[in-house]
């Protein structure tokens, strides 16, 4: 046990003693846990004795123990149980015993080894912590009871010493805050950036016994040195002042306190620093960047003596210190300049917030707006006349009725492709082939009779009966033509483009009455509505596209061949209709499948190519200069 441990825990000492020892202990953490098992352990006459703590996975992890464990060696039996008894009290919250077996011992026999295992809480939130178990020997369960007792009421010195750190931690911490606040009213009656500057470092080396501390700003990438401690001229060119220097830029380029000597673990570069320290030390040397509203202003570098290193404690308080003081640094560097100096500094600023990281979105914004203006100014597009367009046929077909009845069948529908030949659809011919044999019963009784009126003489007669002949003849040759006129055959290849197709079969109709319409397409044409505002930039020859509502993602191409010469009032406004012959081109096969005459969409003449400024701001420009001229503000 270490010497420590023997001075505060003799032998000689009664129970009373050691817990007052207890607690006014002040050393670590870990040592008092060791001392605290110890007494624990002579208070209840245990042989052993343990604290542990959860660990990953479920696992007790054993803090300390009473005697040691080496750390290579095995774990004893009891301290295994001491995990599980640990773990169980945790859970119940309350403390409990728990039976150790002997392996020597008969079946059956009283247990003559127990566990006194204790949860242990945070103090002043109940929260479980850990526990302690220790191993006793006695059969008396009264004794164990008693011993329980002094153990638990041992346990409440952790509480004592958790608080008693707790209230060294303020105490540093006030002790921290009144010294930083010593040094911000010791140079608060500064009102010039050098004299606060040699203020600072000043009071920074006889407040913490530093051989040197240094301050400098930030000008352009580096940093420029502007007091030295208990200095009251330096010239830039001395060794110290760039080694200094180069120690602040180090501290600066990586935006962290760099320290001299430093551990392995060190994640910072500290080269400059080492080379400070050994020519002109050796010394430790400590770096503070100086930030002033997220940004790094300066840097503060002290050098002390290394037989006196600088401890957690006094580094703490330089860096509240530097924190502090570093508003009214960076508020002096900024003003304490001559007019000339500042209005360069301003500029800089304006300069660097234009083209620096700072409000991105903003300078994006007008870098895409000045962006977009150039293109609308400088480059051209195609400017086209756009219009409402309707599909036409430029040759169409319609079929009548070739006699008057009844149509019995209709083979097409609307918008069906036929081919030259086909039957669109049949006249019912029942009652025409009843006229065809009555009048062929006609044509042929007279002309027996007229050949016995002959063999008669009877020549008035057989004339008569010749003349009635005839016309049944007539009548025979009237009923064959419109037997063979009943079905309506398509006159070349196309498509059905109208008709009341599902109305068709079963009426009746009279002699010359349209039933079917069949146009070819292969040669369509459109017919456009140009606005009268646009008609003056619509030329004969002039090319463009059109797509139709059904299929926008299809382009047809046309060119323009008639343009009328008279507005006509559509839907309230003045047109011109255009009418364009469609160029169908490699696009005729895919457009055969769906292009009707009757389609409507959009159509756009090609004019010319104009800058984007006239074509996405002619209407306006147009409509304002209208208005002008309408109240007299320009002629």
């Amino acid at each position: 046990m270490p010497q420590q441990e023997e001075r505060i825990l003799p032998q000689a000492m009664t129970a009373a003693d050691l817990v007052e020892r207890l607690v006014g202990f002040e050393g670590p953490p870990q040592e008092f846990l060791r001392h605290l098992v110890t007494v624990q352990c002579r208070l209840a006459n245990a042989q052993a004795g343990a604290i542990l703590r959860p660990a990953a996975q479920g696992e007790m992890q054993v803090l300390v123990s009473e005697p040691p464990v080496p750390p290579e060696g095995p774990m004893p039996a009891w301290l295994s149980q001491s995990a599980q008894a640990a773990a169980a009290v945790m859970q119940a919250g309350k403390t409990g015993l728990f039976p150790v077996h002997d392996p020597s011992g008969l079946y059956g026999e009283e247990p003559r080894h127990w566990l006194i295992a204790m949860p242990i809480r945070q103090a002043g939130r109940g929260e479980m912590r850990g526990a302690a178990a220790f191993l006793v020997n006695s059969r008396d369960t009264q004794d164990l009871h008693d011993r329980q007792e002094r153990l638990e009421l041992s346990s409440s010195l952790l509480a004592l010493y958790e608080m008693q750190l707790s209230s060294q931690l303020r105490q540093a911490d006030m002790r921290r805050l009144r010294d930083a606040l010593e040094v911000v009213s010791a140079t608060s009656q500064h009102d010039r950036l050098v004299a606060l500057a040699v203020g600072v470092c000043n009071e920074f080396a006889s407040r913490w016994t530093c051989q040197r501390v240094s301050v400098g700003f930030l000008r352009g990438r580096g940093i420029r040195l502007a007091a030295i401690s208990h200095t009251e001229n330096f010239s830039r060119k001395m060794q110290l002042v760039q080694d200094v220097e180069s120690a602040m830029e180090e501290c600066l380029d990586q935006d962290v306190e760099v320290f001299h000597p430093s551990g392995p673990e060190a994640t910072f570069v500290s080269r400059a620093a080492a080379r400070l320290s050994e020519r002109h030390g050796p010394m430790q040397v400590c770096s503070f960047p100086l930030r002033h509203a997220g940004k790094v202003v300066g840097v503060l570098t002290a050098e002390r003596s290394r037989e006196k290193p600088f401890d957690v404690p006094t580094l703490e308080s330089m860096r509240l210190a530097a924190d502090l003081v570093t508003a009214r640094l960076a508020n002096l560097h900024e003003q304490d300049r001559w007019f000339g100096a500042k209005a360069a500094a301003g500029v800089r600023k304006l300069a660097a917030g234009a083209v620096g990281p700072k409000h991105t979105w903003i300078k994006l914004a007008v870098i895409a707006g000045f962006a977009l203006l150039a293109f609308l100014i400088f480059f051209k597009g195609l400017y086209s006349v756009e219009s409402p367009m309707t599909v036409q046929a430029m040759q169409h077909r319609v079929i009548n009725a070739p006699f008057q009845g009844l149509l019995k069948e209709v083979n097409v529908d609307l918008g069906k492709a036929v081919r030259q030949g086909e039957v669109l659809g049949s006249f019912d011919t029942d009652e025409l082939q009843k006229k065809m044999i009555a009048a062929k019963t006609d044509r042929d009784r007279f002309s027996k009779k007229a050949d016995e009126d002959m063999a008669a003489a009877k020549n008035a007669e057989a004339q008569q009966d010749r003349l009635q002949a005839d016309q049944a003849q007539q009548q025979i040759e009237l009923l064959e033509r419109q037997i063979a006129s009943a079905q309506l055959l398509a006159p070349f290849d196309g498509y059905v483009i109208s008709g009341e197709i599902n109305k068709l079969r079963g009426n009746t109709f009279a002699i010359g009455q349209p039933l079917f319409e069949v146009a070819p397409m292969t040669e369509l044409r459109a017919e456009l509505r140009v606005d009268e505002r646009d008609i003056h930039e619509v030329m004969l020859g002039q090319e463009g596209e059109l797509a139709t509502t059904g299929h926008p993602e299809v382009r047809l191409g046309f060119k323009v061949e008639a343009i009328s010469p008279v507005a006509e009032t559509v839907e309230g406004k003045n047109v011109f209709k255009v009418r364009v012959r469609l160029q169908l081109g490699e696009s005729l096969d895919k457009a055969m499948y769906w292009l009707r005459p009757g389609m409507e969409g959009l159509a756009k003449v090609h004019v010319d190519r104009r800058r984007y400024a006239w074509i996405w701001t002619h209407r306006a420009v147009e409509w304002v200069h209208l208005r002008l001229w309408q109240y007299g503000l320009i002629n």
